[in-house]
């Protein structure tokens, strides 16, 4: 899920970006793990307030549930992992950032739930040279050579399930979603793939309907022109509160028996809990689900039931994997391990073994080449889970 500001917020964040380096102190790039028993400090941006605050401490959690099952260490070494808030976007993750890099020193930069955030950050990690692992949905970035992410690229989500739908629905699907760069990219993924499998868009223009954001509270006005348009099916991109209103309404709507499929964001997570019955059926495509039978996730699933209420989220999981990454960077970068050493390993890590199933580095984009799986909510015991019902898609490369 990729959370990017509406445009009128980027010329405010770029003013604040170009004024935050002015600022800062320029010195020698001298940052390392230290000896062989030295300690590597990590930093780790994440919504800990406004509206992805529940997004960020699962990423929070998921980095901090990795350490605490490996002594507190990466690649042998303990680690001091400084954590700071990155708020509803680009305009406070910059200066959050710009203390983790510029004077925490950090040697790595993991995290970031918006990716709007990520494209703001994006020139401070050139002039630092500090990798940066992420854990979130990003847009696509020109210069990726400190840029890595162990979750997905924004569009790939609808990319998965498109055939799916294709082949599943005998008909047209209406395509609807929130009006910002994240809402754009998922939908795009979807449209595109749906139209080279054949498939035919409900939608009267034939383009995705784009809901404002984040004004848009009562959708009742879209489900009737859903109606209108005759679609077999829907398809949706909604996250945080925007997803509980969307599928409660939904449920209580004319087209409350119109197949719902969405990127799995929809219903991840506690939306889930407050949408309730109103979600149960709902067709969503991830990267992952609690109930994968891997020896990976019985093991991860475990230790966060342990130390959390709930089930793990797929930031969670995403955020874990981050730390698995720099765990064997860290551990190949050896004694000196400076940022360059760090990046240069990742680079080199091939298959990692994942509680969604191995995956590995993009060559091209550095996102995850990862299976995508069906999933659909569904009764697990006194509770509603989104339960595995198939694999879709490998996507990356």
């Amino acid at each position: 899920m990729s959370l990017t500001l509406p445009r009128r917020s980027r010329a405010r964040t770029a003013a604040l970006l170009a004024l935050v380096l002015l600022a800062a102190p320029a010195c020698a790039d001298d940052r390392s793990a230290g000896g062989a028993d030295g300690t590597v400090k990590i930093g780790l941006l994440a919504s800990l307030s406004g509206t992805y605050q529940a997004v960020g401490k699962d990423i929070r959690d998921g980095f901090q549930l990795y350490l605490s099952t490996h002594d507190g260490k990466l690649g042998g070494k303990k680690v001091e992992l400084v954590v700071a808030d990155e708020g509803n976007g680009a305009a406070t993750a910059v200066p959050a950032a710009t203390k983790l890099l510029k004077q925490d020193r950090v040697v790595a930069l993991t995290g970031i739930v918006g990716g709007g955030s990520v494209a703001a950050v994006h020139p401070l990690l050139t002039e630092t040279k500090v990798p940066f692992v992420g854990s979130n949905g990003r847009p696509e970035i020109k210069d990726v050579s400190r840029v890595w992410h162990t979750s997905y690229l924004s569009d790939e989500p609808g990319e998965a399930i498109a055939q799916h739908v294709r082949d599943d629905v005998k008909g047209s699907v209406y395509a609807i979603g929130p009006d910002y760069q994240g809402g754009w990219d998922e939908l795009r993924g979807f449209t595109e793939a749906f139209a080279r499998a054949g498939g035919q868009l409900a939608n009267p223009d034939g383009k995705t309907t784009f809901t404002p954001f984040p004004a848009t509270t009562n959708f009742t006005p879209y489900f009737a022109r859903i109606k209108a348009s005759g679609a077999d099916a829907v398809y949706t991109f909604y996250a945080g509160s925007a997803a509980v209103d969307f599928v409660k309404q939904y449920a209580q709507s004319e087209i409350r028996d119109v197949p719902l499929y969405a990127a799995g964001f929809l219903t991840e997570g506690g939306v889930l809990d407050a949408q309730g019955d109103a979600a149960r059926d709902i067709y969503s495509v991830l990267n992952y689900s609690p109930d994968l039978d891997n020896a990976e996730n019985r093991a991860f699933v475990a230790a966060w039931k342990a130390a959390h209420d709930g089930s793990p989220t797929t930031y969670a999981m995403a955020s874990y994997d981050a730390a698995a990454v720099l765990d064997r960077a860290v551990a190949a970068a050896g004694d000196d391990a400076t940022p360059e050493r760090i990046n240069a390993a990742i680079g080199q890590l091939g298959q990692i073994a994942s509680p969604r199933g191995t995956w590995q580095f993009s060559s091209t984009t550095h996102a995850p080449v990862q299976k995508w799986y069906l999933r659909q909510v569904r009764q697990d015991g006194r509770a509603l889970s989104n339960t595995v019902v198939g694999d879709l898609a490998t996507v990356g490369g």
